[in-house]
C-alpha cells in the first residue's frame, strides 16, 4: 500500500502545457503514473506527450481524475486550485510557490470544507515508489520499501531519500509537505496515515526551523504513534534572528529553533540525525527495524 497516493491515481495536470508542465509530465509518466488530461485555458484541443488537453476541469473530468497537480503561476494559482475542488477532485497537489498567503489560507480551508487533501503549496509532492508520482522529485532516487519519509524541504528530501536507497531501504511513500507558513498537509497528517499504512514499517521526518510543526509532531509521535522515527532538522547553523530558507523558516519569541525542534524530537523518542546522509545509518543500526 502507500498513503494519499497509489495506483489507483488518474492525474490531471493544471498548466500543462507550460515549460514545467510540460517536462514534468513526460517524467511522471515515465514513473508509472496515469496521466489522464491536462487543463490550460484557450489550449482545448492539444495534446502534451499524448495526454488530451481542455479548457477547464469540468470539461477534463470526462477522463474521470481524480487528482490534480498543479503547475499554474502564483497569480492564478488559487482559482486553479478551487476549480478542482469545485469539480469534486480530493487530491489536490500545488507545486507553484510564491502565492500569496491569503490565497493559500483561502483554498487550504476551502479544501477541508470539500473533503478534499491539498499537499503543498511551495512543495516538491508526492512520490510512492513502483505505484505513482504527483510532482517534480527525481524519478532515479527512489525505491520501493517499508520507509515513509515527510519532509518540509525539496532539496533535502532528495538527498536524504537517495541516501536511504543506496543504503538498501525504499520508501513506502514520500510526502514534500511544503515550505510556506500555510499548507495543506502536515507532520501530523503524515503520521497518522503512515501509523495506519501496512507497507509503512518506519518514518523519518525532514523539519526545518522556524513554525512549531515539528514540536507538535513530537509530541503526536509520543501519545499515538508506534513505529520507529527518525527525524533531521534543517537550520542548526542559522544565525540568531536571521530568516532562513523558506517563508515557513521564522524563528520568533524563542520558538521555533533547531535546539527546540531537537529537543521535542528526543524526549518523544525520535531518534535525530546531525547530517542528512546519517538518517540511513540510523535505520541500520536500530534493532527495532
Amino acid at each position: 500500500m502507500a498513503i494519499w497516493a497509489d495506483e489507483n491515481i488518474r492525474l490531471l495536470v493544471q498548466g500543462i502545457t507550460g515549460h514545467q508542465g510540460q517536462f514534468h509530465t513526460k517524467a511522471m509518466m515515465e514513473f508509472g503514473t496515469k496521466i489522464v488530461a491536462g487543463v490550460t485555458p484557450g489550449k482545448g484541443g492539444m495534446e502534451v506527450h499524448g495526454v488530451p488537453v481542455y479548457n477547464t476541469v469540468e470539461e477534463a473530468m470526462e477522463r474521470e481524475p481524480n487528482a490534480s497537480i498543479v503547475f499554474v503561476p502564483a497569480p492564478f494559482a488559487k482559482d486553479a486550485v478551487i476549480e478542482a475542488l469545485d469539480a469534486g477532485i480530493k487530491l489536490v497537489v500545488v507545486i507553484t510557490e510564491n502565492i500569496p498567503f491569503h490565497d493559500a489560507m483561502q483554498f487550504v480551508h476551502y479544501a477541508k470544507y470539500k473533503g478534499a487533501r491539498i499537499i503543498g503549496p511551495n512543495c516538491p509532492g508526492i512520490a510512492s515508489p513502483g505505484k505513482t508520482k504527483i510532482g517534480i522529485l527525481p524519478n532515479v532516487i527512489f525505491k520501493e520499501g517499508g520507509i515513509g519519509v515527510a519532509s518540509r524541504s525539496g532539496t533535502l528530501t532528495y538527498e536524504i531519500v537517495n541516501a536511504l536507497s543506496q543504503a538498501g531501504f525504499g520508501q513506502s511513500t514520500c510526502v514534500g509537505l511544503g515550505g510556506d507558513p500555510i499548507i495543506g498537509s502536515t507532520f501530523i497528517d503524515a503520521l497518522k496515515a503512515f501509523e495506519k499504512d501496512p507497507q509503512t514499517e518506519a518514518i523519518v521526518l525532514v523539519g526545518e526551523i522556524g513554525g512549531t510543526a515539528e514540536e507538535e509532531a513530537a509530541e503526536y509521535i509520543a501519545a499515538n504513534v508506534t513505529k520507529p522515527v527518525y527525524a533531521y532538522i534543517a537550520g542548526r547553523t542559522a544565525p540568531p534572528g536571521k530568516r532562513m530558507g523558506h517563508a515557513g523558516a521564522i524563528i520568533s519569541g524563542g520558538k521555533g529553533t533547531a535546539e527546540s525542534k531537537i529537543k521535542a524530537f528526543e524526549e518523544a523518542g525520535v531518534k535525530v540525525a546531525k547530517f542528512p546522509h546519517e538518517i540511513a545509518e540510523l535505520i541500520k543500526n536500530d534493532k527495532r527495524i
